[in-house]
């Protein structure tokens, strides 16, 4: 149980959490959201201990051991594969004393035992497992952390988090740093899980399939929703009209009182009436409309008309120096294309998207592109790349040399900066608002391309719906990567598959390559997944799997069992004196006869280990 009491924050002199209060069911996965700058990174760093609340207080039972992402990046020498064992603190102290305590033979057995409890002789397996599941392959498992990017360091910082198996697992905004597939391995990886889990993410699928409880922040208070996230959209419009009914009867009642108040204070005979109406009228409590926010607003400026192709390639190669990334691609775009790009971090989708930009030339084949045709490339890097110190006006004033004052802002209007909002410093922005900046900035001359890589990152569920909707609306072409698999199904007709080195069509719906991706055949051949025939044999398949690495994991804690009795026998004979009572009675032929029942036995369990490691490797 994970009890929120009462918590208040004040920030800079604004109330972030207004005594919020909630009660999380035991061993429930909960989905926080709210707007943008609504406090839900602050209330999970209350939760995890790092800010202390104003007043309130997060309460779990005594011994509940926490788990939260640290802001900083893991570095190092270290590889990835050593700083996820490491995560696990008790196993790695146990491990260096099973090594290094060979006098108290005792204390040994109880090392071995509690070795043989946290199932500490399957925690590499199961590290490699994670590790691979959220892109690492075995070679960089074993590289220094300090030659992966931020990002993929971030991966290894929530590899080490989910080996460790917190009682509470705290996660905010996990899916920022991870491809689609990752996404995907992450969504099945929590649905297993056995502890509480709270979830701030904005991605509706990935709430859909893991959560089965809403926490929504808004005003500073939580209010708790059974289900899923369109559950809570659901609850959330019938607790809207229900509140919008009481309002309207609330606003009549108001307005009868008034005007009782109005005609008969002055009157002596009703003065008392009209006073008792008027202590009413005080005590009459306003609620709250649940108001969209006006400044939530998205629009693309429409392009001219081109004459299709946009873009052809043929035969294009693109990379990097003198190191080809893909080679041998064949990809046309018309000025109504909207196209996905699908494949893991690393394969080269942002080198294909920077190719289409024009940042990269072509290092062999040919690239022919329309000479009128406008891009308008989006990036993380735009948002991290704003000055601080600089407003929206002086932002798109700058990048629109020449233009009126009006076209300035009619152009930051489309984006929800009026008023006062073109004239904020960028640094007081939330980050949604800086995502709509930088949005605003590469459209401003209405581009016949909008390149956009992972435009989501920033945006809260409701801001993510209104660029779906400004997507839609839009006329010119769209290339677009992302991890959010509700844009990418409301916005895209075509998917191409970045793999293998080339692009290619995908020939099929993004529900087939996710279920070829979750069926461990992610590696993009381009073909459709065969629909139930298909999902049954990969569920038939990872059922078969999961038998055996349970198997294994079986074999491995009865050989480690075994392995700690062969060493107490070996201790006991080595030392009589000092062994353990029901040894020390024992004559020295009876621990011999014993100890090679006791080897005879570890042979065995070995033996099978490597025939149920060899079908595992055969169903791989």
């Amino acid at each position: 149980m994970l009890n929120i009491n009462g918590i208040t924050v004040r920030l800079g002199g604004r109330v972030i959490l207004d005594r919020a209060t909630a009660a999380l069911p035991p061993g429930s996965r909960v989905g926080l959201i709210g707007r943008n700058g609504a406090g839900k990174s602050t209330l999970v760093r209350v939760i995890a201990g790092l800010l202390e609340p104003d007043d309130g207080a997060a309460e779990m039972p005594r011994d509940t051991r926490l788990g939260y992402i640290a802001q900083e990046a893991p570095a190092g020498e270290t590889t990835p594969f050593e700083a996820v064992l490491a995560a696990d603190a008790e196993r790695a102290a146990l491990m260096i004393e099973s090594e290094t305590c060979h006098d108290d033979h005792h204390r040994l057995a109880e090392v071995h035992e509690r070795l043989l409890a946290i199932d500490a002789y399957a925690a590499p397996a199961r590290a490699a497992r994670i590790l691979v599941g959220l892109g690492f392959d075995e070679a960089m498992q074993q590289r220094p952390l300090d030659s992966f990017s931020g990002g993929w360091r971030m991966r290894v910082a929530l590899a080490a988090l989910l080996f460790s198996q917190p009682d509470v697992l705290l996660l905010d905004e996990p899916s920022n740093h991870l491809d689609l597939e990752a996404v995907m391995w992450l969504e099945d990886f929590l649905k297993s899980y056995r502890a509480t889990i709270l979830i701030v993410s904005h991605e509706r699928d990935f709430l859909n399939n893991v959560v089965d409880h809403i926490l929504h922040l808004q005003g500073g208070k939580l209010t708790l929703y059974p289900g899923g996230y369109d559950s809570f959209e659901r609850q959330r419009a019938e607790r809207m009209a229900q509140l919008a009914a009481a309002k309207a009867n609330q606003d009549v009642q108001r307005a009868k009182l008034q005007d009782y108040i109005a005609r008969n204070s002055a009157r002596a005979s009703t003065a008392k009436q009209a006073q008792s109406r008027a202590k009413a009228l005080a005590k009459l409590q306003p609620i709250a409309e649940l108001a969209d926010d006006p400044s939530l607003s998205f629009g693309f400026p429409n392009p001219s008309e081109l004459r299709p192709p946009l873009i052809t390639l043929d035969m294009a190669s693109v990379g990097y120096g003198e190191t080809p990334i893909l080679k041998r691609l064949n990809l046309r775009l018309d000025p109504d294309d909207r196209i996905a790009l699908l494949g893991r971090n690393g394969n080269g989708k942002t080198t294909l998207a920077r190719l289409l930009a024009a940042q990269l030339a072509p290092m062999d084949g040919a690239m022919a592109a329309s000479g009128k045709m406008k891009v308008g490339y989006f990036t993380q890097y735009q948002v991290e790349e704003l000055d601080t110190g600089d407003t929206p006006l002086e932002h798109m004033t700058r990048v629109m040399k020449g233009a009126s004052p009006a076209a300035v802002r009619a152009q930051l209007g489309r984006f929800g900066f009026s008023g006062d909002k073109a004239t904020t410093k960028v640094g007081k922005l939330s980050g949604g608002e800086r995502a709509r900046l930088a949005l605003a900035l590469i459209t401003r001359d209405a581009p016949h391309l909008l390149i956009l890589d992972e435009p989501t990152n920033h945006l809260d569920v409701d801001a993510r719906e209104a660029l779906v909707q400004a997507l839609n609306e839009y006329t010119g072409a769209v290339l677009m990567v992302s991890h959010d698999r509700h844009m990418l199904e409301m916005t895209a007709d075509r998917l191409v598959l970045v793999d293998h080195g080339t692009a290619r069509e995908f020939d099929g719906s993004l529900d087939d390559y996710i279920a070829q991706v979750l069926a461990g055949d992610g590696k993009g051949e381009g073909k459709k997944a065969n629909g139930k025939e298909s999902r049954r044999a990969a569920a038939e398949a990872r059922e078969a799997e999961k038998a055996l690495r349970k198997k294994l994991r079986e074999l491995e804690a009865e050989a480690a069992r075994l392995t700690g009795q062969r060493d107490a026998l070996d201790a006991a004979m080595a030392d009589p004196a000092r062994a353990p009572a029901h040894l020390a009675a024992q004559s020295m032929g009876e621990l011999m006869k014993r100890r090679a029942t006791v080897q005879e036995r570890i042979d065995a369990a070995e033996a099978d280990w490597l025939t149920a490691s060899e079908a595992i490797e055969g169903a791989a």
